[in-house]
């Protein structure tokens, strides 16, 4: 039991069936950097996130509010494709095997937010860029400092790299999840990929 205060019950609204409104499960897998909390459904992945990491509650319920389905927690019998897909994918993310995640993802954001977590994705693994660099990707060099909050937005820690994103000046930057683990994250990488961080 996290003790977060979610919406994890969400009740279906009125005047829905339950075909057009089916319910999306949670669970939690352990991982070498701790507990991550999953949600999603047999098409795709809604949230995965460290159960520590900073306004882990909003995340969740900002799904709810998105989706609009209850938020149930998942058995052996009812776990769902997606997480039972990123499940796999983080086991050989791990042990170095995986470089890109396939595991469908629904992100729910604004346009600005999805536009920064696209290119989140085109940042290749076992390297790093800034957050101005990442503003001119997106072609929007002035944009630093709502591109670094999109970052820190992004519901899907590790397949979705905000980790490799870092200050200008060579520092980790910020992240969520704790910047012990983005260093672990960063060196993990580098280290499979033939890259060496200074």
């Amino acid at each position: 039991m996290l003790g977060l205060n979610i919406h994890i019950h969400q009740p279906a609204p009125q005047n829905t069936t339950y075909k057009d409104h089916f319910e999306l499960t949670h669970e939690i897998i352990e991982t070498p950097l701790g507990p991550m909390m999953a949600i999603g459904d047999n098409e795709a992945l809604y949230l995965l996130e460290f159960t520590d990491r900073k306004h882990i509650d909003a995340q969740i319920n900002r799904v709810a509010k998105h989706t609009k389905r209850p938020i149930i927690a998942a058995t052996a019998k009812t776990s769902s494709a997606a997480i039972k897909s990123i499940k796999t994918e983080l086991k050989s993310y791990f042990s170095g095997e995986l470089k890109t995640f396939q595991t469908p993802r629904m992100m729910t954001g604004t346009d600005f937010q999805k536009e920064v977590w696209s290119a989140l994705c085109d940042i290749p693994y076992g390297e790093t860029i800034a957050y101005a660099d990442l503003a001119v990707n997106i072609g929007n060099e002035k944009a630093t400092r709502a591109v670094a909050s999109a970052n820190g937005r992004n519901g899907f820690a590790i397949i979705i790299p905000c980790h490799r994103v870092i200050s200008k000046n060579g520092g980790l930057g910020g992240y969520a999840g704790g910047l012990s683990r983005k260093s672990w994250l960063l060196d993990h990488e580098a280290r499979r990929s033939g890259h060496i961080l200074i």
